[in-house]
């Protein structure tokens, strides 16, 4: 009887041992909700859904409360007892709205509650339009556009707002990690198996960020290595035969969890639509290497590390073009070829007041050739920060000291003296910051924040800050921000009209510092009709440049001439995002940006001025994101797209082509099937309209100017950069993706 006794009893022992929750998350339409997030109430224990929305966590109780939660849908709690399975199925709502940021106020806050606007995008939003990198993926972000600025190496930019791309601060994790010479070089270097979020922060961010956040941010949040997969591949190749590879995985060492990832990225095509003798699309090879920790400490402190590599080797030019012509007169190539190295990290010091020390480093170093020119370039940046967060009562408070060290050599004039003797920029910008947020009611938030800066080079730099929150109701916000903006522009890592084609470059003077005015109002609603819900979201932008520095690409066909604006710059418009979820299982994202960016430029003999629109920036931009899932199938069907409106382009005086674009639609299809055990195979078709642009190439059969005498009335010159769309025309796609 003992026997019997003891048997039954280590069976019930193992039972709960062996015990574990399942069950899966679905939308009320039964979507697999990919990824979403599930915990077990007052523990630290809880997974992540895998694509077809089913979960497991080893658990040893025989009752817990599991809480479900996803971006987009109402949070769900439900019991759980020993042998039974759970069935979430989330409603919709506008929980993206409820959404954890840091990027407005370096603190954790919700979407709604920041009193910065903010937005987040997600892998789910990203995957609705398969792309390789960050740079492809942000085409469908409202007011933020990815822009091509040579036709020949493919190098670019992000614009918001209308704002160009050395205006736009890109981070990771919160540290500036891609500025100067990468956001021209680097920003393809971003692949998006390491992504967990993108936050977008339009307008200025300098009292946080420093000088470089004056057009807005973009902070590529990545993902938390607890919450990883223990392994996930994406493999999709197009018939461009472009090939893009994600692998990651995660591993647990004690207290420590660490994700590794790794993309590689292979295009060796050659292709010429236009036949003009030119490559349409850079060929590219890239391996870009990413792995952080995360370390378990006491009272949930933080800690984590991460490092990260990029390699890349990339050239466009004439179709006959190899390596042994690399530097030479004879056959025309860019070829560009970067190594890149990064770390990351922070760590919240044992004390009793909140106290994070941030840091990080990254070396970019590039070998490159535009022609017979050569650009050798070497950047290292050095950063620390230690914040503190306090609240007090009312008041909401955060400080920091950081310092940023900027190293730059390079084989132009920008690094050299007299004689020819190189002297590399060696630039210090040690900062404090202080922000407080008070809750001046229940429904009221006011944000101020102040920045000092001293630059070795350019002396005191001082930026302030104030947002204003209302909330009438919970389901509607109204935000106005102020804020000013520095800027010290860097010409031949930032702007690649500098180094490409045959114009000369002259600096015409000692440039002088950027300063810019910006002020932003914002409105949020929320709408519950029966059919779904629906979410508004609108602002109007306006910012005001003095000292602005312009590439002057008209007054000479010869020359790209940089120089402060005798005058002043203005960016101004409205945007609107739109996002639809109905019971029926339609997904509606939508979004249209309104710019006026122009410069306002004196004659010093006259006094008069004379309004110029900016290149390269339409008037109006707009975004669409489409899906429906047919239930019984779990077949997905997707329709991406974006409208771009005419632009300014660089012409050439008598240029034969228009100087302005016309208007032009990017649009995409996609279906995804889901099977079991985490396979989702996709496919689809890009560009379905065959858009492409005529003669982005002036004068492409003489690329060294070599018979520039001979049959040419007008004195054009060779030049690749009237830009304003891929040179890739329809083209389908087919991937599969793993997730264990």
């Amino acid at each position: 009887m003992k026997a019997h006794l003891l048997i039954l009893c280590l069976f019930c022992r193992l039972s709960i041992i062996s015990a574990q929750i399942s069950g899966t998350v679905t939308s009320e339409s039964g979507e697999p909700l990919s990824f979403a997030t599930i915990f077990i109430l007052d523990t630290s224990t809880g997974t992540t859904a895998d694509m077809d929305g089913e979960f497991k966590i080893p658990y040893t109780s025989r009752k817990a409360i599991v809480i479900a939660s996803y971006i987009g849908y109402e949070t769900d709690t439900m019991s759980w007892e020993l042998g039974k399975t759970i069935q979430f199925r989330l409603k919709s709502s506008s929980a993206i709205l409820d959404e954890v940021v840091v990027s407005g106020t370096m603190k954790e806050v919700t979407i709604m509650n920041s009193p910065i606007p903010i937005e987040v995008y997600t892998p789910v939003f990203f995957r609705r339009n398969p792309t390789p990198n960050l740079f492809t993926a942000l085409e469908n972000v409202n007011g933020v556009r990815p822009q091509l600025n040579c036709n020949v190496c493919n190098t670019g930019d992000i614009h918001i707002n209308g704002m160009e791309g050395p205006y736009t601060m890109v981070m990771i994790d919160g540290m500036p990690i891609v500025s100067a010479l990468s956001t021209v070089y680097g920003l393809m270097g971003i692949p998006n198996s390491m992504v967990q979020r993108i936050e977008v922060v339009k307008g200025p961010a300098s009292t946080l960020y420093g000088s470089e956040a004056v057009g807005g941010l973009i902070n590529v949040i990545t993902k938390n290595p607890e919450q990883a997969s223990k392994l996930s591949m994406d493999i999709n190749v197009t018939n461009y035969q472009d090939f893009n590879v994600d692998i990651g995985t995660r591993i647990k060492l004690g207290k420590a969890t660490s994700m590794l990832s790794a993309n590689v990225f292979h295009f060796d095509k050659l292709w010429d639509i236009n036949g003009d003798n030119f490559t349409d699309i850079t060929l590219q090879k890239r391996v870009s290497l990413f792995n952080k920790w995360n370390f378990r400490r006491k009272e949930n402190r933080t800690a984590s590390m991460a490092v990260r590599y990029v390699w890349e080797d990339r050239w466009g030019g004439e179709l006959q073009w190899t390596p042994a012509f690399r530097g030479g007169d004879s056959i025309y190539g860019e070829s560009i070829r970067t190594n890149r190295i990064e770390l990351i990290g922070n760590y919240q010091l044992p004390t009793k007041e909140k106290l994070v020390f941030s840091y990080s480093y990254n070396l970019h170093d590039q070998n490159s050739v535009y022609g017979k020119t050569e650009y050798l370039a070497k950047q290292q940046i050095g950063f620390s920060q230690l914040t503190w967060d306090k609240s007090i009562k009312s008041h909401d408070l955060l400080a920091g000291i950081a310092f940023r060290f900027t190293y730059y050599d390079d084989n132009t004039p920008v690094t050299a003296e007299v004689g020819d003797k190189n002297k590399p920029s060696k630039v210090y910008l040690p900062g404090i910051f202080i922000q407080d947020e008070i809750s001046l009611s229940k429904r009221q938030k006011l944000l101020c924040g102040l920045r000092y800066d001293y630059n070795s080079d350019h002396g005191n730099i001082l930026t302030p800050r104030l947002n204003y929150k209302w909330t009438p109701n919970e389901n509607n916000t109204f935000r106005m921000g102020f804020g000013n903006g520095f800027r010290v522009a860097n010409v031949f890592s930032e702007d690649h009209a500098a180094l490409t084609g045959a114009r000369e470059v002259i600096i015409a003077s000692n440039l002088k510092p950027e300063k810019s005015y910006n002020f932003n109002i914002n409105h949020t609603i929320r709408l519950f009709p029966s059919f779904g819900y629906l979410t508004l979201d609108g602002s109007l932008f306006y910012t005001y440049f003095t000292n602005r520095i312009v590439a002057d690409l008209f007054t000479d066909a010869n020359k790209v001439i940089f120089d402060n604006l005798n005058g002043h710059s203005v960016s101004r418009g409205g945007t609107l995002n739109t996002q639809f979820n109905f019971t029926n299982g339609f997904k509606i994202m939508a979004g249209g940006t309104w710019m006026d960016v122009f410069i306002r430029e004196q004659d010093n003999v006259s006094g008069s001025t004379t309004k110029i629109n900016q290149i390269q920036t339409p008037g109006f931009t707009g975004t669409w994101t489409i899906s429906y899932t047919f239930v019984k199938s779990d077949i997905t069907l997707d329709y991406t797209g974006n409208v771009t409106g005419p632009m300014r382009l660089p012409v050439v005086p008598n240029d034969y082509r228009p100087e302005y674009s016309p208007w032009f639609s990017i649009q995409n299809i996609q279906v995804t099937k889901r099977f079991k055990k985490g396979v989702e195979v996709y496919g689809g078709l890009k560009n379905l309209l065959n858009f492409i642009p005529n003669d982005p190439i002036l004068r492409a059969y003489d690329p060294f100017d070599k018979k520039i005498e001979i049959n040419n009335p007008f004195g054009y010159t060779f030049d690749p950069t009237y830009n304003f769309a891929p040179m890739q025309g329809v083209r389908g796609f087919a991937g599969v993706r793993i997730d264990l």
